[in-house]
């Protein structure tokens, strides 16, 4: 690679992934906004909440990539096509495509990242971010009890806590349960916690009382200083975890089982699903074909590049807007499918084909001085 290429590059390549860093932590901050509903409702540890926020990186890391291109490619060239850097390249002789191919090979080898996360990472991820989800909604600490309010876990039970602290103990337990037969059992405890014993899941409580009604009106009373109460019935779920088609791999997007109800039921959104796999990566070669074309698309300005960046940001974020709506149209028409595939594809064309089509700027503005970049010019590795 010529030492000016990788001049360009660098120029390039930093911008990108401070973008990247720095959207990437806004929608992590957004995302770990919503999934607060872990330690406030589900009294879940920091550690799942840090597991489940970090888990659906691999998707906004994908989603965020094109934007992240689209922004740090226009203030990189707009700063070297404002400092006269890119005029001093056409001046000494190099042609469109050797001032373009350092950030369009950019753009292909972030596209190729982004069709490995895709095809890869975000379903291997997402998989065990629903298995992580499933282990929350089945927790029995965190479905028994919800501290100050009585809840059903179970038809014909009750439970109530006046408190949790942070190491999980209840205080101030109460339990009713009605009986197959009629008959009612009562439990009150100063003090309890969700275990295991002998491998069955159980309730320990700590000086209580135990008030047994039976269906004949016999009234049984009882104090003890440690209770264990059965929770394996409460265990026992026949629920199974169910993968949506973002935690589904390529194979099983464009092959369901058929034999399978819901699969068969939506297979065309399964197949929207992995032709957006595919075709989302090509947003990134599109954006920095768009960032090209706002800066080196027209001629040479010295009051700035707003007005042309400006209609290229609307095209960009029409581009994107138009492929969700070829994916969401392709979950009722599979010919649509087409679509997800045309319209990177087609905003790549247009752009690169106004760059070819423009008229190159080769004169050098005297009254401002351009960055150390003469020597390199024509410099080779």
């Amino acid at each position: 690679m010529r030492l000016i290429d990788r001049y360009l590059l660098r120029q390039l390549l930093g911008p990108v992934v401070l973008a990247t860093l720095a959207l990437t932590a806004v929608a992590l901050l957004s995302q770990s906004l919503a999934g607060l509903d872990l330690i406030v409702n589900q009294r879940q540890s920091a550690l799942v909440f840090l597991k489940v926020t970090l888990l659906y990186m691999p998707q906004l890391i994908n989603l965020i990539l094109p934007i992240a291109v689209f922004v740090a490619a226009l203030v990189a060239l707009n700063r070297l096509h404002t400092e006269q850097e890119i005029v001093v390249c056409f001046a000494g002789g190099m042609s469109r495509w050797r001032v373009i191919s350092p950030a369009m090979r950019l753009a292909c080898t972030i596209a190729f990242l982004a069709l490995v996360m895709n095809l890869f990472v975000q379903p291997a991820s997402f998989r065990t971010l629903r298995q992580e989800l499933f282990q929350v909604r089945t927790d029995l600490a965190a479905t028994l009890v919800r501290e100050g309010e009585f809840t059903e876990p179970a038809p014909g039970l009750t439970v109530y806590a006046q408190s949790v602290n942070s190491q999980g103990d209840l205080q101030n337990l109460f339990i009713h349960q009605i009986k197959a037969d009629g008959g009612t059992t009562t439990y009150t405890a100063e003090s309890g916690r969700v275990g295991r014993a002998q491998g069955r899941p159980v309730l320990f409580m700590r000086k209580g009382t135990n008030q047994e009604f039976s269906s004949r009106g016999v009234l049984n009373y009882l104090t003890f200083d440690e209770y264990i109460f059965d929770l394996e019935p409460l265990a026992s779920t026949d629920e199974l975890i169910h993968y949506k088609p973002s935690d589904r791999y390529l194979h099983e997007l464009f092959f369901p089982d058929l034999q399978q109800d819901w699969e068969r039921r939506n297979r065309l959104e399964l197949l929207a699903e992995g032709h957006a796999r595919i075709a989302s990566p090509l947003y990134n070669i599109a954006f920095m074909a768009l960032a090209l074309n706002a800066i080196i698309g027209g001629g040479f300005s010295r009051l700035g590049y707003g007005r042309r960046i400006a209609i290229v940001g609307a095209t960009a974020a029409g581009v994107r807007l138009l492929g969700f709506l070829f994916q969401s149209g392709a979950e009722d028409e599979v010919w649509l499918n087409l679509g997800q595939y045309l319209t990177p594809l087609a905003a790549t064309w247009i752009a690169l084909a106004q760059i070819f089509r423009g008229k190159i700027n080769r004169h050098i503005d005297i009254t401002r001085r351009p960055a150390n970049l003469a020597p390199y010019v024509g410099a080779r590795a």
